[in-house]
């Protein structure tokens, strides 16, 4: 099984999009307080659709908590500042995939920590940044298609 974290996200309509892309790779969704939105916020539900019970969700009360839970698994963290492009990692069952929030990105004390597994997805032109939800798509059927573990 593949795990997504969101840390510290913002946009309850990301959530609710991811959710239910997680349920669709069969993922574990992990969200990093705090939260810019309630769970049971409308937004999150629609964009969730009647999905949402099926998700297999954990929430963490800090980063520190989710190492505790998921180590000793490997971590990946998706930035724009990554050297790698996320389709040159060898990804396995039960990475960890760990997306930055919508407005502030990733802490520098985790891109320090983990400074040799950082990816980004390629994006050229004027555009400084895809959307969250797009970006966990992108990386987590590269990642499902890689292990075939769907």
């Amino acid at each position: 099984m593949l795990h997504i974290v969101l840390y510290q996200p913002q946009i309850p309509q990301n959530t609710g999009n991811i959710g239910r892309t997680c349920v669709a790779i069969n993922a574990k969704l992990w969200l990093v307080e705090p939260l810019g939105f309630q769970l049971d916020a409308a937004r999150v539900r629609r964009a969730g659709l009647d999905y949402w019970p099926d998700l297999q969700i954990e929430r963490v009360k800090n980063f520190e908590q989710l190492e505790e839970r998921l180590k000793p698994r490997r971590f990946w963290l998706l930035t724009k500042f990554a050297q790698q492009n996320h389709y040159e990692a060898n990804f396995a069952d039960e990475d960890v995939l760990v997306f930055g929030s919508e407005t502030t990105g990733l802490p520098d004390s985790l891109h320090e920590a983990y400074q040799t597994n950082r990816l980004r997805i390629p994006i050229h032109g004027p555009v400084r940044s895809l959307n969250l939800a797009t970006s966990v798509g992108i990386v987590a059927y590269e990642a499902l298609r890689q292990t075939s573990i769907a």
